[in-house]
C-alpha cells in the first residue's frame, strides 16, 4: 500500500515529501531542499526525483529516508555490491565514478570557503583512481555471532551496531576475498568464542587482513581479548599452507572496552610479522596495525603531485611531522639534503628506521615523541630553519598547541596532507591569518565509493616569494 504525499506544507516525523536530489553530502547521504528546508537522504544521487518520509525533524533541516525512486538521475548507476544499500562501508556506489569526483571537489571547495574563510583559492581537478574498484589494501572486519550461532564478518549498517554478513567486498582487493570467506568458517568450526558487546565476554573481535598490492604478500591478524585461542597455531599453519600468498598469522591483544579496533601488543603465530610492499620505487616493511594508505596507487600519484610542486633542489632541509612508517618521509628525503620525520607511535618509527635501512636512505632520522614538543626543538637541532614541513595529522587535524609551534617555527614552505576537508580548512585559516599564504590544493581520490578525499594544501611563508 502506498503512503500519500503531504497535501501541504508540513514538517513532522513520519511525513513523506518528493524531493529533488541535488548535491552529495560529506558523510555521503544526497542532500535536497524543501520549503528552503534542508534534507539529508541516504543512498540518493543528485538528480534523483524521490519520495522521502521524514525520519528525524529539526526547524531548518531533516534527516529522511527514500521510499521510492520517482525519477532516476542519469549519474545513478548499479552498485557492484549486493548489499551496498545496507553495509556502511561504502556510501556512493551507486553514484557514476565522474559525479563522485565532482562532489568530492566541491566538497574540498566548500570547506575552505565557508570554514576557512578563503575567498579565492586555486582547488585542482581531484585526481582520479585508474581503479574505482578493487583498491583496499587492507580490511579489518568485525565479528558477531548471529541468534542461530553462525559467525558473521562485515561492515556495520550505517549509524548502528548491526553487522552487515560479507563474504567479498568489491572495494577490497579480490585477493582478499577467498580468506574472507574460509577464515569464517575454520573460526566457527574451531569453537573460538567471539566477543560480545553486549555481555562483553568472548574472546575474537576482528578478523583484519592486509596486502602488499605490488608484492601480493598477506598477513592475517586476528584481533582478540586473550591469546589463548585452543589449536591456534594448528590452524595457523593450516592457512598458510592453503594460501600461497599468505606471510604471516598474528593475533593483536586488545582486552579493553573501547571503540578502538588495536591493541597495545601483536605476537606472530605463523610466519612472519610483517609483509613487503613497494612504494614510490622504495621496500617497504609494513605490520598489521600500523599506518599504511588503504590505496597504494592513489597515495603514490598523491605523492608524484606533491614532488612535482615542490621542485627539490636536493638542498633542502625537512622536517616531516606525523611521519608514520617513513610513507612521504622517505622519498623526499631522497630529494633533499636532510629529513626529519616525527612520529608519536614508537612502533612505527621502529619500522621507519627499518625501511630507511632497507633502501640505503642514510640523510633521514626519525624520533619519537609528540610533535608539539619536537617542532619548538627543530631549529636548534637542525641548526636552522627547516626550509619545509610536512604536515599529515590524523583526521582530527592538528592541536592548536602544534599550529601555535609551526607559526613561531615559521619554515618558508608547508604541505598539509589531510582526509578531512573541514579540520584541513579549520588549520588553514589559522596558518593563513598573518604568516602563510595558500597556494593551491591538490585532492586526490584516494578512497573511490565513499565520502572521504584526500588533499595536499601547499602554502609558502609571506614574503618568501
Amino acid at each position: 500500500m502506498s503512503m500519500p504525499l503531504t497535501s501541504a506544507p508540513a514538517w513532522r516525523q513520519g511525513d513523506i515529501i518528493e524531493l529533488a536530489i541535488t548535491d552529495l553530502g560529506s558523510g555521503g547521504e544526497g542532500v535536497g531542499r524543501w520549503e528552503d528546508r534542508v534534507v539529508f537522504v541516504p543512498n540518493t544521487v543528485p538528480g534523483d526525483r524521490v519520495r522521502v518520509q521524514l525520519m528525524r525533524v529539526k526547524p531548518t533541516y531533516s534527516f529522511g529516508k527514500s521510499v521510492g525512486i520517482i525519477t532516476a538521475s542519469p549519474d545513478r548507476v548499479r552498485p557492484a555490491c549486493i548489499v551496498a544499500d545496507k553495509c556502511g562501508g561504502c556510501q556512493w556506489q551507486a553514484v557514476a565514478y565522474p559525479a563522485q569526483l565532482s562532489a568530492k571537489h566541491q566538497q574540498v571547495v566548500d570547506a575552505l570557503t565557508r570554514i576557512g574563510g578563503f575567498e579565492q583559492v586555486a582547488v585542482d581537478p581531484v585526481l582520479a583512481a585508474a581503479e574505482p574498484l578493487g583498491y583496499r589494501n587492507k580490511a579489518t572486519y568485525p565479528l558477531a555471532l548471529t541468534q542461530a550461532g553462525t559467525l558473521k564478518a562485515g561492515y556495520y549498517r550505517k549509524g548502528s551496531h548491526r553487522l552487515v554478513n560479507l563474504n567479498q567486498c568489491p572495494v577490497q582487493d579480490s585477493r582478499l576475498d577467498p580468506l574472507l570467506a574460509e577464515v569464517k568458517q575454520d573460526i566457527q568450526a574451531q569453537g573460538w568464542k567471539i566477543y560480545d558487546e553486549a555481555t562483553r565476554r568472548g574472546h575474537l573481535r576482528y578478523l583484519s587482513l592486509r596486502i602488499g598490492r605490488r608484492t601480493g604478500q598477506i598477513l592475517l591478524t586476528l584481533v582478540s581479548r586473550s591469546l589463548k585461542l585452543d589449536n591456534i597455531e594448528v590452524q595457523a599453519q593450516a592457512w598458510l599452507d592453503r594460501y600461497p600468498n599468505l606471510v604471516g598469522v598474528l593475533i593483536n591483544l586488545n582486552w579493553k572496552q573501547t571503540n578502538r579496533i588495536w591493541g597495545p601488543e601483536t605476537q606472530c603465530v605463523a610466519g612472519q610479522a610483517d609483509l613487503e610492499e613497494e612504494f614510490a620505487g622504495l621496500r617497504f616493511q609494513i605490520q598489521p596495525a600500523t599506518f599504511f594508505q588503504v590505496n597504494t596507487a592513489q597515495a603514490e600519484q598523491l605523492l608524484q603531485a606533491i614532488q612535482a610542486e615542490l621542485a627539490l633542489s636536493g638542498q633542502e632541509t625537512i622536517v616531516d611531522a606525523y611521519c608514520g612508517i617513513g610513507t612521504l618521509t622517505l622519498p623526499l628525503a631522497q630529494q633533499a639534503r636532510r629529513c626529519i620525520g616525527l612520529e608519536s607511535h614508537a612502533e612505527s618509527v621502529a619500522q621507519a628506521e627499518q625501511n630507511a635501512a632497507i633502501n640505503q636512505i642514510e640523510n633521514v632520522e626519525f624520533l619519537t615523541g609528540d610533535v608539539a614538543e619536537w617542532l619548538p626543538k627543530m631549529s636548534d637541532k637542525l641548526g636552522k630553519i627547516p626550509d619545509l614541513v610536512v604536515l599529515d595529522p590524523p583526521r582530527k587535524g592538528c592541536d592548536p598547541v602544534v599550529l601555535d609551534a609551526l607559526l613561531a617555527l615559521r619554515p618558508k614552505r608547508i604541505v598539509y596532507v589531510s582526509c578531512n576537508p573541514a579540520t584541513l580548512a579549520r588549520d588553514l585559516k589559522q596558518l593563513c591569518q598573518d604568516s602563510y599564504r595558500l597556494t593551491r590544493v591538490q585532492p586526490a581520490d584516494l578512497f573511490p565509493q565513499t565520502a572521504h578525499i584526500e588533499s595536499a594544501a601547499f602554502l609558502v611563508a609571506q614574503g618568501s616569494y
